[in-house]
């Protein structure tokens, strides 16, 4: 029976998971892999863009099959050809496309950081919202203890005739109802540890007594990471309408081409003529749009509009922040206050019970006034428990309000 009870326990020993392995799982997750992913392409895409404002390279080739043969078009023709295109100048256009993709680029990556911020607050927020539902069952099982141990006292006064029925019916009901209690918070955390497993990807368990160190405020706190990335899509757009703006400008584009003519002349007449020649042509082009019905006004009013639209979302975004990271930091006073209460609460729980205790055994009060004196104390022992575990998820929301990393502050 030993060598069984061994097997049973060290698998859930081995697969226990801390706070620190929760948070570090959750971040290879499909979602993570996927904005991952999204980054990479917006830099292939970049790299693409780029790649086509450099000089393009092309070689190519002609055959010409001529109807009628005369000396300045011979009966068929092969051309070889390599040419060279760049574009010297656009507007501007270029630049402001180049920033515009570095832009979202880093915006990318920011959300990529507000992402995994955002998944380990709620890794912390069911850690210990798990360790508290634990020390409710601890309290639970200790409180069915004790009145199973007063049930079984109060049974044997019963067959002795010294107690009534109604004094154990009343026992008997508070162990029913602790029971329903207790497979209510087991419902809980099996919720918790399938919400869990879908942020981690696979099952898990929890252990250990992680504790999130308080972040002390500074200077340059900064903001948060997914207002960096809305200033940063501010930016794109800006940079996009600017490249709508380069059309009012000129463009200049150089070409260099390179030909190798072969001419077969079929008629004697021609054959003096020469059937192989080359030719290099050099072309510097000039365009400019002086009138197109508004099209450029138009599509630059466009999208400054939606720059605008964007920039003022960020200014009411950065505002809520800053809203929300004040209720954080009353969250926390109120929190600690909550422990003191608890820790007060608690102590005069406990010297109540026992008070009480001793009378009920010494027959002074009844056993109404001993349930209730037993139920107060487990009762508060649960409650500082949650106030203990709730203020470290409140010390969380200012680290993640703060704009900082939730994973360097957990210990």
């Amino acid at each position: 029976m030993k060598k069984l009870y061994l097997i049973c326990v060290i698998p859930s020993f081995v697969f226990a998971h801390t706070l620190n392995e929760l948070v570090e799982m959750s971040f290879n997750n499909k979602l993570i892999e996927s904005s991952k992913m999204n980054i990479e392409s917006t830099q292939y895409e970049y790299e693409s863009v780029k790649a086509k404002y450099l000089p393009q390279l092309s070689l190519g080739a002609k055959y010409q099959l001529t109807n009628k043969e005369t000396s300045s078009v011979a009966d068929n023709i092969n051309v070889l050809y390599a040419e060279v295109d760049y574009n010297i100048y656009d507007g501007g256009k270029r630049e402001n496309t180049f920033d515009s993709y570095e832009s979202d680029i880093l915006s990318a990556k920011e959300n990529l950081s507000d992402l995994k911020n955002k998944i380990a607050l709620e890794v912390v927020n069911y850690y210990y919202s798990y360790m508290s539902l634990s020390s409710q069952k601890e309290a639970k099982l200790k409180h069915i203890e004790q009145l199973q141990a007063q049930h079984q006292r109060l049974q044997k006064f019963l067959e002795a005739g010294k107690v009534t029925n109604d004094e154990v019916d009343k026992i008997v009901s508070r162990v029913q109802s602790a029971n329903v209690n207790l497979h209510e918070i087991e419902l809980n955390i099996q919720t918790i540890l399938h919400n869990l497993e879908y942020l981690v990807g696979k099952k898990v368990s929890v252990t250990g007594t992680s504790k999130i160190e308080e972040y002390i405020e500074q200077e340059d706190n900064g903001i948060r990471s997914d207002l960096k990335a809305l200033k940063l899509d501010t930016e794109s757009l800006l940079y996009k309408a600017k490249a709508q703006k380069s059309d009012y400008f000129p463009s200049l584009n150089i070409n260099d081409t390179y030909y190798r003519y072969d001419l077969n002349y079929k008629t004697l007449t021609y054959n003096g003529l020469s059937d192989e020649y080359t030719q290099n042509l050099i072309s510097l082009n000039l365009s400019w749009n002086i009138f197109g019905f508004g099209t450029t006004k138009k599509a630059y009013e466009s999208a400054y509009k939606k720059y605008t639209a964007l920039k003022s979302k960020f200014e009411y975004e950065k505002n809520k922040a800053s809203v929300d990271l004040k209720l954080a930091k009353k969250a926390l006073e109120i929190g600690k206050l909550k422990i003191l209460s608890a820790e007060a609460a608690l102590k005069a729980a406990d010297s109540t019970y026992v008070t009480i205790k001793n009378k009920y055994q010494n027959g002074l009060v009844d056993n109404v006034a001993y349930l209730e004196a037993l139920s107060e104390k487990y009762s508060a022992i649960s409650q500082l428990k949650d106030a203990t575990y709730d203020l470290e998820i409140k010390k969380t929301n200012i680290i993640y309000h703060s704009g900082k990393n939730i994973e360097e502050y957990i210990k």
